[in-house]
């Protein structure tokens, strides 16, 4: 409002989508005060809205603004001026503070914008439920240590940090934000004190780009036993055991060298894409004796989705002979696993093991690594009929995705395998890797010759110029 002398409050009154200012004029509406006394405002603009809406009804309104916004609400009435100090939830993000489209000082804005917060966390009043500062514009700078200072004596349950720049330590009074129900860091040095006991309320936690110690993830994990989601991206560990009991999401994405699941029966959905370096992963294989397969599944028993990615199904693939596990994974609905390489038997090995512990498997995806060169590969072909002979081991599976496909002969016997032994299944997805016309063609004629043990089952066989659809065929 930029009027020089602003209006008592009694003179704003709120009318639907305006907010009217307007002094008393009585000469302007005609009053005559003799003969039926002084109009009132309240009289022509109605009831005054807004300041008597209720307290809890501002608190929600504010709570929706920007925090920016809901500090200007202090001039609309006396109701409201105080108000806003105490809302418990402050997001200070990119719409918290105005930047010009051609503002190019940097260190002035940041400056601005870290005055602005101290200046809001100063003036708060009471608890905050929720903090979340994410500001690109926001580098490494001594303020943030007296900000989680602050926070940490009111009580936050829910605290997000991203800044950009370099990484910044998190101070140790961090530590003492008992009442946390919800973490996410991002781009900063985590050192948990030895006295540290643990967030004992804490559910979700989402560390990114977080420079930890394996020791230290391991120790904050376990000393949070309410903690139901866990999410460590680019967080890399040379080795990383997880043990929580109460576990019901997972996903891990970093440089790992080995991964241990333990004791995690509520777990149902996993994610992993994991990252290890060509020369580590070769020391690996040579040295493990282990079946990574039982290391990393023995301890999720529950799982309804499984998504692998990079390096993961090659990890699972190292140690003893998969062909015998008595692992089951009964209300194991979905695996995604990408890539697989189907020159690689213990790799296939992965998949099918996966496939047979899971009766009730509905929706299966699956990525090859292209190598043409490698088409003639013919070693152990007469695998598939000796162990894969039944025409109903999947028999929920509806739901086939095959991409990156180069038609190498074990990539054919695995779809071969697939259509002869889901009886259920209603679509299968090709895309082939192949880019030569005639090779396609001739790997699309191969398929149609496949028995398929579903009279309902489709396949998309998919290129860049055109799809194909073939149409259902009826079990031999």
């Amino acid at each position: 409002i930029s009027s020089p002398s602003l209006p008592s409050h009694s003179q704003v009154r709120f009318v639907p989508s305006l907010l009217l200012l307007a002094p008393c004029n009585n000469r302007a509406i005609g009053c005559n005060s003799r003969a039926i006394g002084c109009t009132k405002m309240s009289d022509i603009l109605g009831p005054d809205l807004i300041t008597d809406l209720p307290q809890s009804i501002i608190e929600t309104i504010l709570i929706q603004l920007p925090i920016r916004d809901a500090t200007r609400t202090s001039i609309l009435s006396s109701r409201w001026r105080n108000t806003w100090r105490s809302i418990t939830h402050l997001v200070f993000d990119e719409k918290s503070f105005p930047i010009p489209c051609d503002y190019n000082d940097q260190q002035l804005l940041q400056e601005r914008v870290v005055k602005f917060i101290s200046m809001v966390l100063s003036l708060h009043q009471g608890p905050i439920h929720r903090l979340q500062i994410t500001h690109r514009s926001l580098l490494s700078f001594p303020d943030i240590d007296r900000w989680i200072l602050f926070v940490s004596k009111n009580d936050v349950e829910d605290l997000t940090l991203e800044l950009g720049g370099e990484f910044f330590r998190m101070p140790s009074c961090f530590f003492d934000c008992e009442k946390l129900f919800r973490l996410e860091l991002s781009r900063c040095e985590l050192y948990p004190p030895v006295s540290f006991k643990g967030f004992s309320c804490l559910k979700r936690l989402n560390l990114h780009q977080v420079v930890i110690s394996s020791e230290a993830i391991e120790r904050l994990i376990s000393t949070c036993p309410l903690l139901e989601s866990l999410s460590l991206i680019g967080c890399d560990c040379l080795a990383l055991t997880i043990s929580a009991s109460n576990l019901k999401y997972l996903y891990l994405y970093g440089e790992f060298n080995d991964l241990y699941l333990v004791d995690m029966p509520l777990l149902v959905e996993l994610f992993v894409s994991m990252y290890m370096p060509d020369d580590d992963l070769s020391e690996h294989i040579e040295q493990s004796s282990n079946c990574n397969f039982v290391n990393f599944l023995s301890g999720v028993p529950n799982l309804k989705r499984l998504d692998g990615a990079v390096h993961f199904t090659k990890y699972l693939s190292i140690g003893n002979d998969l062909r015998h596990l008595a692992l089951m994974f009964n209300n194991l609905e979905c695996i995604q696993m990408r890539p697989v390489s189907f020159m690689d038997m213990k790799e296939i090995l992965v998949v099918l093991r996966l496939i047979k512990c899971s009766p009730n498997l509905k929706e299966l995806h699956i990525s090859g690594i292209s190598d043409i060169q490698a088409s003639a590969y013919t070693e152990d072909l007469d695998f598939w009929e000796k162990e894969y002979h039944s025409d109903s081991i999947l028999r929920k599976l509806k739901v086939v995705d095959l991409a990156e496909m180069s038609g190498v002969p074990h990539e054919i016997e695995f779809i071969k395998f697939l259509l002869g032994s889901s009886p259920v299944l209603e679509k299968m997805f090709i895309i082939p890797y192949i880019s030569n016309k005639e090779y396609r063609l001739k790997m699309l004629v191969e398929l149609m010759k496949f028995r398929r043990a579903s009279s309902k089952a489709e396949i998309y066989f998919t290129c860049l110029e055109y799809p194909i659809c073939v149409s259902p065929g009826f079990r031999d």
